[in-house]
């Protein structure tokens, strides 16, 4: 098996080591990461400036852009065919609910999907209430629980264009319960906005509120993990509401609104 592997959290990052120490018991793996931390940057292709590849080691290459480009150009420029599975992590931080439209590491595995491969964004849950050093936080956990699965997956075909989003709890492999299967669920932040001046006396801002926790709806991956469980959602590129396009089509001819209606829908 040929497996490309990627990261948002930079190329360095102790979590792609042991995800890549683990996925080297399944197949060839190839590192393509970016060279510094990509955290947040979305599912975003640098076409503005160049990008540098740059050799680290066998089969290990960092890249002067985003998560996406790593994946881009991993297969079209350092494999230079399909891999068999893309694989993006371990991120530092749970992707769960809304998270996955910010990630850089679930932009890699959607890039991958995007082009029809089969993928995987695996996240460690980190509580950043609780400041501790990359060799205290449970990465073997996720890698393990990643490898696990991607063996008991062997053969399983998914949907076109499905990628799998999984998230694990970080404690140890012998606390975590299993793997739950489960459907988005949606995060609260504080959306802070932090207004500072430079030394010239001009504003600047930091912006990215504190986790606030979570909608406790049962079946969702943020319910699943404060449960123990990992949890395993897949995820589509197609992001169409049908619900609200039935009742939109309701009354329509041929799918088309009248100009009034659409105005008046557009308006809210």
């Amino acid at each position: 098996m040929r497996i490309l592997l990627s990261n948002d959290d930079g190329v360095h990052a102790h979590g792609l080591a042991i995800l890549h120490h683990e996925l080297k018991k399944l197949g060839d793996v190839w590192v393509v990461a970016p060279l510094e931390e990509k955290s947040t940057t979305g599912h975003s292709l640098t076409i503005h400036k160049p990008l540098r590849m740059i050799p680290l080691g066998h089969r290990v290459y960092g890249v002067s852009g985003s998560p996406a480009d790593c994946v881009y150009l991993g297969i079209r420029q350092v494999l230079k065919g399909m891999p068999d599975l893309v694989v993006s992590g371990i991120n530092r931080g749970a992707n769960m609910g809304q998270d996955v439209y910010y990630s850089g590491t679930v932009s890699a595995a959607r890039e991958a999907c995007i082009l029809g491969l089969r993928s995987l964004a695996v996240s460690l849950c980190v509580d950043f209430d609780r400041v501790l050093p990359e060799n205290k936080l449970h990465y073997e956990t996720a890698a393990r629980c990643a490898a696990q699965l991607l063996r008991s997956m062997n053969g399983t075909e998914l949907p076109k264009h499905t990628l799998l989003n999984l998230n694990v709890p970080d404690i140890p492999s012998r606390r975590l319960k299993g793997v739950k299967l489960t459907r988005q669920g949606f995060r609260f932040y504080s959306g802070n906005i932090l207004r500072r001046k430079d030394h010239r006396g001009k504003d600047y801002y930091w912006v990215g509120g504190r986790y606030k926790g979570f909608r406790k709806d049962e079946g969702t991956d943020c319910y699943a993990v404060e449960a123990g469980y990992a949890s395993l959602t897949p995820l589509k590129l197609d992001s169409t509401d049908l619900q609200c396009l039935a009742s939109l089509s309701a009354g329509a001819q041929d799918d088309c609104l009248p100009l009034s209606r659409a105005r008046r829908a557009s308006q809210g």
